[in-house]
């Protein structure tokens, strides 16, 4: 496992994070985005250290959490933060590839499957510096069809599927979805400042839902002064508070 160290993302509720694999603002608002009910049986691939789970779990959220990580190092931080968080009887670290989703988690059976995708096409953009990188940046493990058709089939009929991406990638992530059975039903779009192009999207599909889709108001991180906007600070929660 590489270097590691301890983050304090507030309510008691600590992540083991790394250079290769920590997170960013994209995973927070995806958090918040999904927002799971405490009633809820949920899947994060590509689940990373596990910001997304530990703040379901800092916020009671959630009945259980299984986390599907593909990168062995990202899966040993997980489970560091789930001993030291005394997490065991809720959250599940999978090492294993979402693409035999179907081997290693109950079919139908999930209501929520969250993914914070790689974001890039092979060959898109310039190459990462090592592997984990490339992993996290580009579709080299998998490519967003994959998640889809992975999540299609552990999601029980109504269960959700909400992930964030680019917006230029926004068509991408659509037909993915209703080609495998899960119909987009909420978008939102972040922009940095008012005025600015999105530079994120997040979308929430159903599995057999009907067509027609909400387009939420847009999530703007920042105000004319840099400062976070009362939204993004709601959002942020504990973690922007935090000793």
């Amino acid at each position: 496992m590489p270097e590691t160290r301890l983050e304090n993302l507030g309510g008691k509720m600590t992540a083991v994070i790394s250079k290769s694999h920590g997170f960013g603002t994209d995973s927070l608002l995806l958090a918040a985005f999904a927002a799971p009910k405490k009633s809820e049986t949920v899947c994060d691939f590509g689940s990373g250290c596990g910001i997304m789970p530990l703040l379901w779990c800092r916020d009671g959220l959630c009945k259980s959490i299984t986390a599907l990580e593909i990168q062995k190092d990202a899966c040993a931080q997980l489970e560091k933060a789930v001993e030291l968080n005394g997490l065991s009887q809720k959250l599940k670290v999978i090492n294993g590839d979402l693409r035999r989703a179907f081997e290693l988690l109950p079919l139908n059976s999930f209501d929520l499957v969250t993914m914070n995708p790689p974001y890039k096409a092979p060959g898109a953009g310039a190459a990462a510096s090592d592997e984990a990188a490339s992993i996290a940046r580009h579709e080299v493990a998998c490519r967003f069809c994959d998640v889809a058709d992975a999540a299609a089939k552990i999601l029980r009929f109504g269960g959700r599927l909400c992930v964030c991406h680019r917006p230029e990638r926004a068509a991408d992530v659509i037909c993915c979805m209703r080609s495998a059975g899960i119909e987009p039903k909420r978008i939102m779009t972040v922009t940095h400042k008012l005025g600015m192009k999105p530079k994120l999207i997040l979308v929430e599909g159903k599995k057999g839902g009907k067509s027609g889709v909400v387009i939420e108001p847009e999530l703007i991180l920042n105000d004319c002064s840099g400062n976070y906007t009362k939204r993004v600070v709601k959002i942020y929660g504990p973690y922007n508070n935090k000793d």
